[in-house]
C-alpha cells in the first residue's frame, strides 16, 4: 500500500491507496511545529480507526508547500515506517515541460495537481486550486505548464475583513440565503462567496481570451464544493486530485523511492 501526503498551510490530506484505489482519506489541521512522534501518534489512531497499521505501507509519497515540516515528515517515516519517502521536488519525473522562467518557483502542489489533471481528464486544462490561496494553473494538450494565477484564498480575505475593520465580526465561510446581504454576517458571506465565484470565472474567461480557445476547468481544494458550484466556468470539482497525483508520480518514480 502506498502513503500519500499533502501538506498544505491551512490542511494535511493523506490517502492510502491499494494500487490505483484509494482506500481511505483524512484530512487534518497542518502544525508546522509537530514532531515525528507527535505525527506517529496522530497516525496511529488514524490507522486504527480505519483497521490498518503501519507495516501494510510499502511506500510514502510526500508533497510539503510547508518546509518546517519536511524534516519531521523525514524522520517519522524512518523511525515507524522504515522507509525512505519519495518527496516531490527538483530531479523527480513529472512528464511535464514547465513553462514558468524558473522551473523551481512552481509549488509541489500545483506539480501533483497538474499530473493528475493531464493523466484524468487531458489539456487544454485549467485547474483552480481553492485552499488557503486560490491558485490557477494553465495545462495544455502537449502536457506542458504553460503558467498560472496566484491570488489570496477566501478564507485569507474573510480573516483580513476581521482583522482590519474594526466593527466586522469574523464569519463562518457559507453560503448566505441571498446575495443582498440584510445584517452584517450575511453581506460579508455574500461579498466573499459570490466575490470569489466572480473572480473564478473572471480570470478563467481572461485565460481563455489569451489562449484563444476555452478548456475543461477542474476545481480541487478544501474549499472547491462550497464555490465551484456558484461558478458557471468549473465544469467539476475532484477533491482527491492531489492524492491522485501523488500515487502518479510514485508509479513514475518508483526507482527513486
Amino acid at each position: 500500500m502506498l502513503l500519500a501526503i499533502d501538506v498544505g498551510n491551512t490542511h494535511t490530506v493523506l490517502g492510502i491507496f491499494d494500487r490505483d484505489k484509494l482506500v481511505v482519506n483524512w484530512r487534518i489541521a497542518t502544525n508546522r511545529t509537530a514532531t515525528e512522534d507527535e505525527l506517529a501518534v496522530l497516525l496511529r489512531n488514524l490507522f486504527a480507526e480505519a483497521n490498518l497499521d503501519f507495516q501494510q505501507i510499502k511506500a510514502i509519497c510526500i508533497s510539503s508547500v510547508v518546509p518546517p515540516l519536511l524534516r519531521s515528515l523525514e524522520l517519522l517515516t524512518e523511525k515507524y515506517f522504515h522507509q525512505r519517502p519519495l518527496l516531490v521536488g527538483p530531479g523527480i519525473k513529472t512528464g511535464l515541460t514547465i513553462k514558468y522562467e524558473n522551473p523551481k518557483e512552481v509549488g509541489a502542489d500545483r506539480i501533483v495537481n497538474a499530473v493528475a489533471g493531464l493523466e484524468i481528464y487531458g489539456g487544454p486544462l485549467v485547474l483552480v486550486d481553492l485552499g488557503t490561496a486560490t491558485t490557477f494553473c494553465v495545462l495544455s494538450e502537449h502536457c506542458e505548464y504553460l503558467g498560472g494565477i496566484i491570488c489570496p484564498g477566501i478564507g485569507i480575505s474573510a480573516e483580513a475583513l476581521f482583522q482590519a475593520a474594526a466593527k466586522l465580526p469574523r464569519v463562518e465561510l457559507v453560503k448566505p440565503k441571498n446575495v443582498i446581504g440584510r445584517n452584517t454576517v450575511s453581506s460579508m458571506q455574500a461579498g466573499l462567496l459570490y466575490g470569489y465565484a466572480g473572480l473564478i470565472d473572471g480570470i478563467v474567461e481572461r485565460i481563455w481570451q489569451e489562449l484563444g480557445f476555452k478548456t475543461q476547468v477542474v476545481a480541487t481544494g478544501g474549499l472547491a464544493g462550497l464555490l465551484a458550484p456558484e461558478t458557471s466556468t468549473v465544469q467539476k470539482v475532484d477533491p482527491f486530485l492531489t492524492l491522485q497525483g501523488l500515487r502518479l508520480l510514485h508509479e513514475r518514480n518508483a526507482d527513486l523511492a
